[in-house]
């Protein structure tokens, strides 16, 4: 593409995300509170619906993906909930430790996770400036 040609951005796919088992890994997610759009075994993906939105968190099984710790730095999605200090309390009482505690950023508060194949997730509130946010 010729740098006078320009293409648009219309939004969010999917986010995907490899794991090495995906039953492993849909059990993970949906411990962490994710549900479950849609999984297709046959070709080694799961879907994950994030709010109302039609993009997912699309889980894609690599046959040779072992775990791994999280690489710093690392590529994060981070996910809008009401607020994070409480995701974060919801996580740990499901098993799932956070990779630090809630951290301030801007508009609010942050909390990061980390499934066993080193994936990060983050779930970030606008509790500091709630204009930015989304309305439930």
């Amino acid at each position: 593409m010729s740098d006078d040609r320009s293409y648009e951005l219309l939004g969010f796919d999917n986010v995907l995300l490899p794991v090495g088992d995906l039953g492993e890994a849909v059990a993970f997610y949906r411990r962490a509170g994710f549900v479950l759009g849609f999984r297709f075994d046959e070709a080694g993906i799961a879907l994950l619906r994030v709010g109302a939105e039609t993009p997912g968190v699309l889980l894609r099984r690599e046959e040779v993906f072992g775990h791994r710790p999280p690489p710093w730095p690392a590529p994060r999605v981070w996910l809008e909930v009401p607020d994070a200090r409480h995701a974060a309390r919801e996580l740990v009482r499901a098993g799932i430790p956070p990779l630090e505690e809630p951290f301030a950023v801007a508009t609010g508060w942050t909390v990061e996770i980390a499934d066993p194949w080193g994936n990060v997730i983050g779930f970030t509130d606008y509790t500091r400036r709630p204009e930015l946010g989304r309305r439930p």
